[in-house]
């Protein structure tokens, strides 16, 4: 008699939350250092002008990653948070209501009237909030807003993408700046699309193409109008 052997399962669902926020800020760090390097190296500015810009960009771009992030998901958890303590509130005043919207919630799954009761009936026997937070109010321990974490991440992950074209221009001669930034920046970006689609499960390709065409239209504009501004001062 065969046994069956369960399936293993790996599920990336639960890399939502951090990966969003590292793909992000490393995208940015590349895409919006890169792009910088190149439109004041365009402009014909000296070497050490190019760098001071560069790193200026790195700080600025990391604590305007941190501060976003940290604003936007503060205002997610704020919003949890109020949700919740309104779901207590009816609860603790209202739980046969409560029984009852959260059985019908199962009715619309697919469940009949009867066992959506009983079901409704166990779960909030054993963590009623829980439960409709989970199938009500659609919050659960993988969509939770965690501020402090966003921000972190993405202030670590845009400073690692910003390096990369830095490190670039401390090395490059000045005559061969914008080439060799905007290549190494383009092909970092479609690695770094390649790998968070790899992690989350996506297209690599799709992912892969996409930012990389929209990271040589941003250097393209960024070289023209600093090309344009050289011309203009000179």
């Amino acid at each position: 008699m065969s046994r069956l052997k369960a399936p293993t399962e790996r599920h990336l669902v639960n890399r939502i939350g951090w990966l969003r926020a590292a793909v992000l800020g490393a995208n940015d760090g590349i895409l919006s250092t890169g792009s910088l390097i190149v439109g004041v190296a365009a402009a014909a500015a000296q070497h050490h002008e190019v760098l001071v810009a560069g790193v200026a960009a790195l700080v600025a771009g990391a604590m305007s990653m941190a501060a976003g992030e940290y604003v936007s998901v503060s205002s997610q958890a704020d919003t949890e948070k109020a949700d919740l303590a309104r779901e207590s509130e009816e609860l603790r005043e209202f739980p046969k209501y409560e029984h009852e919207e959260l059985a019908q919630i199962y009715v619309k799954r697919g469940l009949d009237h009867q066992l959506a009761k009983k079901v409704a009936n166990q779960l909030m026997k054993k963590d009623a909030l829980g439960a409709h937070a989970r199938d009500e109010l659609g919050i659960n321990s993988i969509s939770t807003a965690r501020p402090v974490q966003a921000a972190l991440t993405s202030a670590a992950s845009f400073t690692a993408g910003a390096a990369m074209p830095l490190l670039v221009t401390l090395f490059s001669p000045l005559n061969m700046l914008v080439a060799s930034v905007s290549v190494t920046s383009l092909a970092s970006l479609a690695l770094l699309g390649a790998i968070g689609a790899r992690v989350g499960g996506a297209n690599m390709l799709i992912a892969a193409g996409r930012v990389t065409f929209w990271g040589a239209f941003a250097m393209a504009v960024t070289a023209g109008i600093g090309s344009l501004f050289g011309t203009t001062a000179g």
